[in-house]
């Protein structure tokens, strides 16, 4: 009798359920994967990616405010507004683009597009950076600098501040494509690494956007 009893509460084996991965939602998920399931929503990865561009987000809001308050001084000068930063502009977006055609070639286990396109995307962006550089070299060519006055001083500040966002994301992308020359991680794809950075890199696209219609549309 006591012997039934503790083989009642004893715990019964529980049947493995194989559940659906991999990008196209069949087979194993690997390490790689943008697998589904309740572990990716909870990932803790991406929860800190967001809280960070929360944080990054409440910090230019602040700049926002600041701006608004700040435009209705006697002391404010209009800063002029170099063509070179819409080209900038269109490179920062037409890498966006590229990132997600790599994505995309990564879905397709297109190992040799999906560095391609990677490799375009970070050329993209060298060239964003670097037209950043020769459009602040063009204002001080004018007379405006930081301490210029305040209408300068935010493009500055903000476009500075962006910038180094940005290279933020050159040396994770520098670190991608590294890591998928090696075979263990090429053959996963990176594909959590890929979100998180498309992720971080769409947000810089659209951050640079907002930063420009402020200071120079509004």
């Amino acid at each position: 009798m006591a012997t039934e009893i503790l083989d009642a509460r004893a715990p019964r084996p529980v049947p493995l359920v194989e559940r659906p991965g991999g990008p196209t939602g069949h087979g194993p998920i690997g390490r790689g994967d943008d697998g589904g399931g309740p572990s990716a929503a909870l990932d803790p990865a991406q929860f800190g990616l967001w809280a960070f561009l929360g944080t990054v987000s409440m910090l230019f809001i602040g700049f926002t405010s600041a701006y608004i308050v700040r435009r209705t001084g006697i002391d404010w000068r209009p800063l002029p507004l170099p063509r070179l930063l819409w080209w900038n502009t269109a490179a920062l977006l037409l890498s966006s683009v590229a990132l997600e055609v790599a994505r995309r070639r990564r879905t397709a286990l297109d190992l040799r597009g999906l560095r391609l396109w990677l490799g375009a995307t970070a050329l993209l962006a060298g060239l964003f950076v670097a037209g950043q550089f020769q459009a602040w070299r063009l204002l001080r060519a004018l007379g405006f600098f930081l301490s210029s006055n305040p209408h300068s001083s935010f493009f500055f500040m903000l476009s500075g501040v962006h910038l180094f966002h940005l290279s933020g994301g050159l040396v994770w992308f520098a670190l991608v494509l590294y890591r998928l020359r090696g075979p263990r991680y090429a053959a996963a794809g990176g594909g959590r690494t890929l979100s998180l950075l498309a992720t971080y890199w769409h947000f810089l696209g659209l951050l640079w956007v907002y930063v420009l219609i402020l200071i120079f549309v509004f």
